[in-house]
C-alpha cells in the first residue's frame, strides 16, 4: 500500500514537471526567446555633433571644435588602483575622484564610463601611448559647442548641455537618450530638433556576465543641419559693446522683413562655460545671480514703456477724430486733477500735437487720454500689438499686460479711476511691455499700420525660410 502511494505521488510530480515544461517551452516560449534576445544584445548610443549657426553674411555663431574625452570599458579593467593612479598622474586630478566618478556613472560591464570630459590634446596622446598597459582606456575623439562671441551671443543663441530627465521623458520619442546633448534657451533650444545631430550606436553581444563577446554592427552617428541667423555680427557686437555692464537690452530689426539684425541682453553670460568640465560652479552662480544674467530681456523683461506709449495714444487720438494735429494744450508744469498733481518734466507751455511729440510732454497726453478714456486706448494699443506675443522663433517669450478697466473688475481689484487714465496715458501705472513689443509696435506705426513678423531664422541648410 505504501508504495502503491510514493509511487503515485512520483508519477504525479513528473506530470507536473512535464506540465511545467510544456508550458515554458511551448505555451510561453517565444517569450522568454525574445527576453533571452533582449538580455544578449546591449545598445550603447553615440550622439551625433550639432550642426553650426552662422550669422546673415556667412561668419560662425556657434562652432563645434575637437575635444577628447576618457572612458574606461569596466570589463577590460584588471587593476583598478593602477589605472586610476595612472589617469591622476596624467590628468593631474586626484585619483579617489575619478574614481568615484567612475563608479557613479558605471551601469554596465560593456558600456564605457566617462571619467574625464575635454582633456588637453598633449594629455590624449600620453594615455592613447599607453593603452597597451591599460586596456581598458578609451580616449575618443568628439565634439563640443564653441561660441565665438562669448557674451555678445547668449541671449539669441542660447547654450547646450545634457538632456534632463524631464526634457528626456518628453522627447525620448524624438531620439533622445540620457547622454544627449540639447539646447537651452535661444536659437539652440527653438530649433534643436534641426541642429541635433543624428544618434548613431553600437550593438553589441554580450554573454550572461554582461560581458562582450562580439560586435554586432555599426550605425554611424550624423551631422545636424547648419542654420543661418538674420543676424548680422557687426551689429550684434555693436550692440552688446554698446551696453556695456548697464542693465537693458537692444534689438535691431529690419522694419519692412522683420528679420532682427540684433538682440543683445545684459546682464550676459559666457554660454562656453556650459561645455567647460570645470564651470559647474560659474553656472551654479549664473542660477543665484540677483542680477539675472540668463534672463533674455529683449523678450522676456517687462517694463513700463513710459513716454513711448504717446505714439499710439496719438495715433487713437487722430484716428478718432478727438484732436487734429494743431490742437493745441498748455503745459505749466503739471495737471491738476481732484487737486492732485500729475507732473511733466518741463513747464512747456502751448504744445500742438507735433511740438508734444518733440518734447515729450506729459501735460498734452493726460488730456487726450482723458480724451480717449481707457477703453479705446486699450483698443488702440492692443492693435499695435501690446499685451500680446509677437511670436518670433525663440522660447520663453512673454506677452506683457495691457490693462483695461474689464481686467481690474473681473479679478476684484476695484474700479478704474480717472487717475488710473492718467498714469496709462504716459505708459506707466499696470502697463508693462517687453522691448521687442515695442520694436514691432514702432515698425508698424512707420510702415503705415502694416504688421510684420520679428524673426532670427534666414535658412536651414542652405534653403532660405520663408
Amino acid at each position: 500500500m505504501r508504495i502503491k502511494i510514493i509511487r503515485i505521488i512520483i508519477i504525479g510530480l513528473f506530470i507536473l514537471i512535464a506540465l511545467d515544461l510544456f508550458y515554458v517551452q511551448v505555451i510561453r516560449g517565444w517569450y522568454f526567446f525574445h527576453l533571452s534576445t533582449n538580455n544578449r544584445i546591449r545598445i550603447v548610443p553615440l550622439e551625433g555633433w550639432r550642426g553650426r549657426i552662422k550669422d546673415r553674411n556667412g561668419k560662425i555663431l556657434a562652432d563645434r571644435r575637437v575635444a577628447y574625452d576618457v572612458m574606461i570599458t569596466p570589463q577590460e579593467v584588471i587593476d583598478p588602483e593602477a589605472l586610476f593612479r595612472f589617469l591622476g598622474k596624467v590628468l593631474q586630478d586626484d585619483p579617489k575622484r575619478i574614481a568615484e566618478k567612475y563608479a557613479e556613472r558605471k551601469y554596465a560591464p560593456f558600456a564605457p564610463v566617462i571619467v574625464a570630459e575635454d582633456i588637453s590634446r598633449a594629455q590624449a596622446i600620453i594615455l592613447d601611448e599607453n593603452k597597451y598597459l591599460y586596456p581598458s582606456l578609451i580616449v575618443q575623439e568628439g565634439f563640443k559647442r564653441f561660441y565665438p562671441l562669448g557674451k555678445n551671443s547668449a541671449h539669441v543663441l542660447g547654450y547646450v548641455g545634457k538632456v534632463n530627465q524631464s526634457r528626456q521623458k518628453q522627447s525620448k520619442e524624438y531620439g533622445y537618450s540620457p547622454q544627449s546633448v540639447v539646447g537651452y534657451s535661444g536659437v539652440e533650444e527653438y530649433y534643436d530638433a534641426y541642429l541635433k545631430g543624428g544618434e548613431g550606436g553600437l550593438q553589441i553581444e554580450v554573454n550572461s556576465r554582461g560581458q562582450q563577446v562580439r560586435l554586432l554592427s555599426l550605425k554611424e552617428p550624423t551631422q545636424g543641419q547648419d542654420i543661418t541667423l538674420t543676424i548680422d555680427t557687426d551689429i550684434q557686437e555693436i550692440a552688446g559693446g554698446s551696453l556695456g555692464d548697464q542693465t537693458g537690452a537692444i534689438i535691431v530689426m529690419d522694419m519692412d522683413s522683420g528679420e532682427v539684425l540684433g538682440l543683445t541682453s545684459s546682464p550676459a553670460y559666457d554660454p562656453n562655460i556650459f561645455m567647460q568640465p570645470d564651470g559647474q560652479k560659474q553656472v551654479a552662480s549664473l542660477f543665484k545671480s540677483r542680477s539675472a544674467p540668463l534672463l533674455n530681456r529683449a523678450i522676456k523683461g517687462l517694463f513700463p514703456p513710459g513716454s513711448i506709449f504717446k505714439i499710439p495714444l496719438a495715433i487713437a487720438a487722430l484716428d478718432s477724430q478727438k484732436i487734429k494735429p494743431q490742437t493745441t494744450y498748455s503745459c505749466k508744469g503739471f495737471h491738476d486733477l481732484g487737486g492732485r498733481k500729475f507732473l511733466c518734466t518741463h513747464i512747456h507751455g502751448p504744445q500742438d500735437l507735433i511740438q508734444s511729440i518733440a518734447h515729450s510732454c506729459n501735460v498734452y497726453y493726460y488730456r487726450v487720454g482723458l480724451l480717449l478714456g481707457p477703453d479705446m486706448m486699450y483698443r488702440y494699443a492692443r492693435q499695435l500689438g501690446l499685451g500680446n506675443l509677437t511670436y518670433i522663433d525663440l522660447p520663453y517669450e512673454e506677452s506683457g499686460h495691457l490693462p483695461s478697466r474689464q481686467q481690474r473688475s473681473s479679478r476684484g481689484k476695484g474700479h478704474w479711476y480717472a487717475g488710473d487714465t492718467l498714469n496709462l496715458s504716459i505708459g506707466q501705472g499696470d502697463l508693462l511691455a517687453t522691448p521687442l513689443q515695442l520694436v514691432r509696435m514702432m515698425a508698424t506705426v512707420a510702415s503705415d499700420g502694416r504688421e510684420v513678423q520679428p524673426h532670427v531664422i534666414k535658412a536651414i541648410n542652405g534653403r532660405e525660410v520663408d
